[in-house]
């Protein structure tokens, strides 16, 4: 990874690196399970892998066409571009490109298989409601992301569900196709049923936490690049406080990119508290990244 001013995040990076071992551990498991059961796993593993290849190469495309997002030029929005290229110099990291999404939730997500392919896109809601250093703050975090090439990880590691639904439901049509009048096809449905609800379960909650720390870690960056941890938390209390009054319409454009956005689709804000709604939640609780915030003003001298 190409050295940036915000700096290596060790944490993140163990945390992705374990991530990813623990889900190919899954699919080696699942993969060994499907072999036993006398279905061709390598033939599932390779459409699999094929669907996988084609979503990490056009992710960038798809996230942006689920937010009819359009890309624009330093002419066309040129505070915006502005206001990146200063953060980029700052980071000393090369620009991704910027685009906008005509939509009223006030947002912002950064996606793109590589440094050149990245994009980093705000929602005119964001735009219309946040200060310029407020701003700032959101697009530091989202450049934060990019730099520490956890986009990329998150695209691969979000397929997981849909490749051990793909997986299943393969070994599942091979065991009864090969033989329906067989006494044993109940047992080998259960059997299959079973390792692919822990496969599935145990990927998820995974990916959940990898996303918590994704965005503490990408808070971080930001604070410290910017050295202005208090805009960033009055923008995210803006944002999320706003939240509710959203039409539905819009809310539900942010799903297909809830993963990645700046805050969740659906936000409630809340407390820190450890839960069932926290482990399933792609983004930790406002008041944790509040509080982290304000250890960084402290550490900074800043109240």
């Amino acid at each position: 990874m190409a050295r940036t001013r915000y700096g290596t995040d060790r944490g993140l990076t163990a945390r992705m690196f374990g991530t990813m071992f623990g889900l190919g551990l899954l699919y080696v498991i699942l993969a060994a399970v499907m072999y036993s059961l006398g279905v061709s796993a390598i033939a599932v593993l390779l459409i699999a892998g094929g669907l996988l290849l084609a979503q990490w190469w056009f992710s960038d495309s798809l996230a942006m066409a689920a937010m009819r997002a359009h890309v624009v030029t330093p002419e066309q929005a040129p505070q915006l571009h502005g206001l990146v290229d200063r953060l980029c110099a700052m980071a000393d990291m090369e620009k991704p490109r910027i685009a906008i999404a005509d939509n009223d939730a006030p947002n912002a997500f950064a996606t793109g298989r590589t440094a050149k392919r990245s994009v980093v896109v705000v929602t005119t809601g964001l735009l219309r409601r946040l200060d310029r250093d407020e701003l700032e703050g959101v697009l530091a975090h989202e450049l934060s992301h990019v730099a520490h090439k956890d986009v990329t990880v998150m695209t691969i590691a979000s397929f997981s569900a849909i490749l051990a639904g793909f997986m299943v439901r393969s070994a599942m049509w091979g065991s009864m196709m090969r033989d329906r009048r067989d006494q044993n096809t109940a047992l080998v449905f259960l059997v299959v049923m079973v390792v692919s609800v822990l496969v599935y379960l145990i990927s998820f909650l995974l990916i959940r936490a990898l996303s918590r720390y994704r965005e503490l870690g990408a808070d971080r960056g930001a604070a410290y690049v910017t050295g202005q941890p208090t805009a960033l938390a009055r923008a995210l209390q803006k944002v999320t406080g706003e939240m509710g009054a959203i039409p539905t319409r819009d809310l539900r454009q942010m799903e297909p990119v809830a993963s990645f956005a700046f805050v969740p689709a659906f936000s409630k804000g809340g407390g820190g508290g450890f839960g069932l709604e926290t482990l399933m939640s792609t983004h930790p609780p406002l008041q944790k990244r509040l509080d982290q915030l304000a250890r960084i003003a402290a550490d900074l001298g800043q109240r």
